[in-house]
């Protein structure tokens, strides 16, 4: 039972170790060495919680997110939240393609050959396969994300240090750690990833009969999704940060780490690297294409063959198209789309957030199954949090302008 029950939290919780993620981890570690560890575990409190209230949601009314957001606030306010959404995975898929990019040149293969070969290769699995397969497949791809331990341990991490950037954080004030906290937080409680845990559970036929189950899924994932977090970082402190290098993508990261961490440590870092950048290039906008055609009530879901559902696969080779033609644009930012899409995400977050507690907290919608005093206490936290430090953004940068004339 409860290795049926797996799936949703733990294919969730690995997406969101995506090449986003681990650039945005990688370029954190590298800059600010361990004490920037800290950051890691609030958000691992606020992701268990906030994925915890999506599983129940989806196994309460067995609606999707999207679908709730819709039928409660209304069109309009749900055409303006997509819309944000929308443009925010575009760039988060760029993201994943620059992923496979930059990890298939560490081995020698052009961005114009590794790019459109994976692309295709998504598009074949997505428009033939079905939601048992997948699920088999993102689970393997999910264990494969447990080479960044390998890479951390041939590091040779100073452990001290890991366990002091816990119990004494040191904390910066200033715009680049903000943008850098703020990514970090927006890579793992990603927005998209609460629209995709929702439809999961219901395309798995998740009810509350199954909770313990379903819950423990939740557990595993979000445990899964900060240990790589913490191992990307550990790998990249103890070797990167140690010896000054600085970095501007993940690829960079796999590189640097061959003089200090040896070739097998580069190499898993590369392999990791490619593994995250191929699921998370198939599951991101497969969960965007599935949120907004949800939304509008059109007919969405991998089991549906295209004629079935020609705005869900439609609007999914849309979204693969433009951020494979991003990528492939000579010269193109990556790092600056990386780390500002993450930045993003955080920035949007409040808004999804919101909306789920509204929703998660009416006993029309959840009946006996609404949130504990606990449950509120943290996920208003984190909402009001998030959006401070959105505000904290735009406002540094206006008075370093003041102070400066």
């Amino acid at each position: 039972m409860f290795l049926g029950m797996l799936g949703p939290g733990i294919i969730t919780g690995s997406v969101d170790n995506d090449a986003g993620g681990i650039t945005t981890y990688s370029v954190a570690a590298a800059n600010y060495g361990y004490p920037i560890l800290w950051v890691l575990l609030p958000s691992f409190i606020a992701l268990l919680v906030v994925q915890e209230m999506n599983m129940r949601m989806g196994a309460c009314t067995g609606k999707g997110l999207a679908d709730l957001i819709r039928e409660n606030f209304g069109v309009k306010i749900t055409f303006w939240i997509f819309l944000g959404l929308l443009v925010a995975d575009i760039g988060n898929t760029a993201t994943e393609f620059a992923g496979v990019a930059g990890s298939m040149n560490v081995f020698g293969i052009s961005k114009y050959v590794s790019v459109p070969l994976v692309a295709m290769a998504v598009w074949i699995l997505v428009t033939k396969g079905n939601y048992k397969i997948s699920e088999r497949i993102f689970l393997l791809f999910s264990v494969c994300l447990l080479s960044y331990v390998v890479s951390a341990l041939y590091a040779h991490p100073d452990w001290r240090q890991v366990g002091s950037a816990f119990i004494q954080p040191q904390i910066q004030y200033n715009k680049e750690y903000l943008v850098m906290v703020l990514g970090i937080i927006g890579t793992t409680i990603a927005p998209w990833m609460q629209f995709y845990m929702q439809s999961a559970v219901i395309e798995k036929g998740t009810t509350m009969e199954d909770y313990k189950f379903a819950l423990a899924d939740v557990v595993i994932g979000c445990v899964a999704t900060v240990a790589v977090a913490l191992f990307i970082m550990v790998a990249c402190a103890s070797t990167l940060h140690a010896n000054h290098v600085t970095i501007n993508e993940a690829k960079d990261a796999a590189l640097a780490l061959k003089p200090f961490a040896g070739a097998l440590a580069s190499a898993v870092f590369a392999f990791g690297l490619f593994v995250a950048s191929v699921f998370s290039a198939i599951i991101l906008p497969l969960a965007t294409a599935f949120y907004v055609c949800e939304a509008f009530g059109f007919n969405a879901g991998i089991d549906k063959r295209v004629e079935e559902a020609p705005q869900f696969y439609t609007l999914f080779a849309a979204i693969m198209i433009i951020a494979c033609g991003i990528i492939l644009i000579p010269g193109a930012p990556l790092i600056q789309i990386t780390l500002w899409t993450q930045d993003i995400n955080a920035m949007l977050l409040p808004v999804v957030l919101i909306s789920m507690q509204l929703m998660v907290n009416n006993p029309e919608i959840m009946g006996e199954h609404v949130n504990n005093k606990l449950q509120n206490a943290i996920s208003w936290t984190t909402t009001i949090v998030l959006i401070i430090m959105t505000v904290l953004l735009f406002i540094l940068p206006a008075l370093d302008f003041f102070k400066s004339h």
